[in-house]
């Protein structure tokens, strides 16, 4: 029992002493924390929850010293600071792998491709030509009917057509499509 009790009595002060500790500088020190940690509350919590660690593993040091021990506490969340820091930029950045499933797949991808190089390529083309192009291809309109919203003969819709198909391919041949 006796022993037991001169290892209570030894483990004592140091209890009184991060009482102590944590009762005159863990807010100052939160605060000084929290603005070199950009205003993360829970690293700030961690940081502070280190330095005291460390006061604790150095308190007959602590003990000895003349004065405050803020500014050696100061100095070790500091230090802790900049040692976190440091090593989040030495080693990669962790992916959350949930965004990679919303791109899509490749065949939608060289779908999208080809969509943007057509309708590109149809800018090269004449507004006439464009428009019987849209009308029946795009629209699924027979000549006649196309002839009839253009308000042109059903002839000049199917010259415009061979012509803008023509050119289109030409068009697409200089973007590096090829049939």
């Amino acid at each position: 029992m006796r022993k037991d009790a001169a290892v209570a009595d030894r483990t004592r002060p140091d209890e009184d002493l991060m009482r102590s500790l944590y009762e005159e500088h863990a807010g100052p020190l939160l605060a000084f924390v929290l603005r070199l940690v950009a205003g993360d509350r829970q690293r700030a919590e961690d940081v502070v929850q280190e330095t005291l660690l460390r006061a604790w593993r150095n308190a007959d040091q602590l003990r000895g010293s003349a004065g405050s021990v803020r500014p050696w506490l100061v100095t070790v969340a500091r230090r802790i600071v900049i040692d976190n820091h440091r090593s989040r930029q030495s080693r990669p950045r962790e992916v959350d792998p949930g965004p990679l499933e919303l791109i899509p797949a490749a065949d939608e991808i060289d779908r999208a491709l080809r969509l943007m190089t057509i309708s590109d390529a149809l800018g090269d083309l004449s507004e006439a030509h464009r428009e019987a192009l849209i009308e029946t291809y795009f629209k699924g309109r027979t000549v006649s009917e196309a002839a009839q919203a253009l308000g042109v003969p059903a002839g000049t819709v199917r010259s415009r057509v061979f012509y803008a198909l023509r050119s289109l391919k030409l068009s697409l041949e200089e973007r590096g499509v090829t049939a």
